[in-house]
């Protein structure tokens, strides 16, 4: 097949709409569904996403795309009781691909309600059943048992999406794309991105971790499929916090702090104690552990509302409370797309737990930047190469 008719574009009037190949057979075939035009630049981005990650740390690895930017990826690694309570995959079957895309879907949760989800690996039935209790668009894996095929055309009425890749398909170097009728053309972004990209580390402390290594890889080739500018936390292998699309980096990495530290608030004691009315949709719960974690919680709780959603009216968790928790966050990696222009960047990560930092270098302000590294004993890293994705 080299085309493949769609039913409108982005949006309902843009039509017509298709992918094609201009020379060649496409690379994917449709199992299921009818994926539209944004799903499939979503699977697309986030295949190549999980391909870089499984090939930079040899393990599977899964992300959770929404509107052409990952809100999360990961790769295979056991997840703590904690974990699996706050991704909800308690009492479930864990392969290593299954905790991978359970730690890529409940990082951020609300970001990824609604994703294309892409799998290194052939999809097997844990994966599946994790998918087929989430809300989600789509699917994009090398292969799928037959039970994991058959689990995921059981959801949304039969029309859920699943598209099988072509794993050894390489596509042409030069890549082009129209705006306005005008054609672009680039080389492909082929950067490999290793242990050996962190090598050049400009700060006094230079103890970088095998696992700092792993995360920080984790960040980068995040943020090369991720709309600029950009910056991404990583934690254990898995992204924690992702700023996209934000036209002022300090706002990129204050957003992806924000949700590092919701995703590390959902594991304090208060919020694993909530306790929510009977029937409450896994969306809504996502929704009032936000509104209970941030500032929006006093409201609530004072004009009642909180007996719509709490079976017993929770106690607030204090400013302090929420600070004491949050600095015992520890050993979290930050990636940046481009260099850091000031050393706010660093002093808003710093709330974050961030320890370990890599970033291109070049601003006229570097010394600046690794000085506040220092000030706090970071370790930073100049990679010398920039990851704009537009």
């Amino acid at each position: 097949m080299t085309e493949l008719e769609l039913k409108y574009g982005c949006n309902p009037n843009q039509k017509p709409s298709r992918i094609f190949m201009k020379e060649g057979e496409l690379p994917i075939e449709v199992l299921n569904g009818r994926p539209g035009y944004i799903n499939f630049m979503d699977a697309l981005n986030g295949w190549q996403l999980v391909k870089e990650l499984k090939a930079a740390t040899g393990l599977p690895a899964a992300t959770s795309f929404k509107h052409v930017s990952p809100a999360g990826a990961a790769v295979a690694q056991p997840l703590t009781d904690t974990l699996k309570k706050i991704y909800f995959v308690e009492g479930m079957e864990l392969t290593p691909l299954a905790s991978a895309y359970a730690r890529a879907r409940g990082a951020d949760r609300m970001s990824s309600f609604g994703d294309f989800i892409a799998l290194s690996d052939v999809c097997d039935a844990a994966t599946a059943k994790i998918i087929a209790k989430e809300v989600s668009d789509g699917v994009i894996a090398p292969g799928y048992t037959d039970e994991a095929l058959e689990i995921l055309k059981g959801k949304r009425k039969g029309g859920y999406n699943v598209i099988k890749i072509d794993e050894n398909y390489v596509p042409a170097p030069v890549e082009t794309k129209d705006i306005f009728g005008i054609t672009f053309e680039q080389g492909r972004n082929e950067l490999k991105i290793d242990k050996e990209y962190f090598s050049n580390i400009v700060t006094e402390n230079k103890e970088l971790t095998d696992a700092a290594k792993r995360d920080l890889a984790i960040a980068m080739i995040t943020l090369k499929y991720t709309q600029s500018n950009s910056v991404c936390y990583v934690k254990d292998g898995q992204a924690i916090g992702i700023g996209a699309g934000q036209q002022s980096r300090v706002h990129c990495t204050r957003l992806a702090g924000q949700k590092a530290d919701n995703w590390w608030m959902r594991q304090h004691e208060k919020v694993l104690g909530l306790q929510f009315v009977e029937g409450i949709s896994r969306a809504n719960r996502d929704n009032a552990i936000d509104v209970y974690i941030g500032d929006e919680c006093d409201d609530v709780l004072r004009d009642g509302t909180w007996e719509t959603i709490f079976a017993v009216k929770p106690e607030r968790l204090t400013a302090e409370e929420k600070r004491a928790w949050l600095d015992q966050m520890s050993g979290v990696a930050l990636g940046s797309d481009a260099f850091f222009p000031f050393g706010d960047n660093i002093e808003r990560a710093k709330k974050s737990g961030v320890q370990y930092i890599a970033e291109p270098g070049g601003s006229i302000r570097d010394d600046q930047v690794i000085e506040t590294c220092n000030k706090y004993n970071m370790v930073m890293s100049f990679t010398g190469i920039r990851l704009f994705h537009h």
